[in-house]
C-alpha cells in the first residue's frame, strides 16, 4: 500500500481509490484486496498516461475547490479535494475526509476552502525559495457560490466557531490578495475528478 501511495504524486486519477483503501491499511480483509488489485489492473491498462509539464507556460498558480456533503456512509464525514496547477502544469492535488461532520453542504465548502488557501499559502512560500514571485492572487475556483460569498462577507453568520474560523481564514487571504475566489459551474469544477474518477473504473460507491 505503501508504494500506492507514492504512485498517487504521479497518478491523481487513483488518488479517490487510494484515500479509500488507505483507511483499512490496519485491518484489511478480502474484499479490500479485491479493490486492491482492481487499482494495479487499472494501472497496468493506462501505463502509458503519465503529467506533462510544459517548459514554455508561465509560473502562475490556480486552484480548484470543491468538497463532497457526508458522502462517507459510515459516519457522514465530508470529502475535501483540490487541485493546484502552475500555468497549464498539474502541481499538487488532494483528497481527504474532513476531520468533522457538518450539517449544511456549504460547512463543508467552507472547510475545503480553507484547507485549500492554506495549501495556496505554503506554496507562495516554497516558490519564492525559488525565486518565484506570486504577485498577482492566485484564483480559487468553487462551484458554491453561498461559501464564496461568505469567505468574502465580513457580516457575521450563523456558523459554528470552527467554521467561522475557516471562514476568517479564508477571507483574511483574500484581502490580502493571496486568493482572489471565483465561481465555477460544477460542470467545469477539476476537483471534482479526484472524487469520483475511480468510482466508475472500480465500483466504488
Amino acid at each position: 500500500m505503501g508504494s500506492l501511495v507514492y504512485l498517487t504524486v504521479m497518478r491523481p486519477d487513483i488518488a479517490h481509490a487510494v484515500h479509500i483503501l488507505s483507511q483499512f491499511v490496519s485491518a484489511p480483509i478480502s474484499v479490500h484486496f479485491g479493490h486492491l488489485l482492481q487499482v494495479l489492473r487499472y494501472l497496468r491498462g493506462t501505463a502509458s498516461q503519465c503529467l506533462f509539464y510544459a517548459h514554455d507556460r508561465s509560473l502562475e498558480l490556480y486552484t480548484y475547490s470543491d468538497s463532497t456533503w457526508a458522502s462517507d456512509p459510515s459516519n457522514r464525514r465530508s470529502v475535501t479535494s483540490y487541485c493546484i496547477f502552475l500555468g497549464s502544469s498539474h502541481l499538487t492535488w488532494k483528497s481527504k475526509k474532513q476531520a468533522a461532520v457538518t450539517r449544511p453542504s456549504i460547512e463543508a465548502e467552507l472547510r475545503a476552502l480553507a484547507t485549500t488557501t492554506s495549501e495556496i499559502v505554503w506554496l507562495w512560500w516554497w516558490l519564492a525559495d525559488f525565486g518565484i514571485s506570486c504577485d498577482a492572487p492566485t484564483p480559487l475556483l468553487c462551484d458554491n457560490t453561498g461559501a464564496i460569498q461568505i469567505a468574502n462577507d465580513p457580516v457575521k453568520h450563523e456558523l459554528t466557531k470552527h467554521i467561522s474560523v475557516d471562514a476568517s481564514f479564508t477571507r483574511s487571504h483574500c484581502h490580502q490578495k493571496t486568493i482572489a475566489l471565483q465561481y465555477v459551474p460544477s460542470e467545469l469544477q477539476l476537483a471534482d475528478f479526484l472524487k469520483h474518477k475511480l468510482k466508475s473504473n472500480i465500483g466504488y460507491t
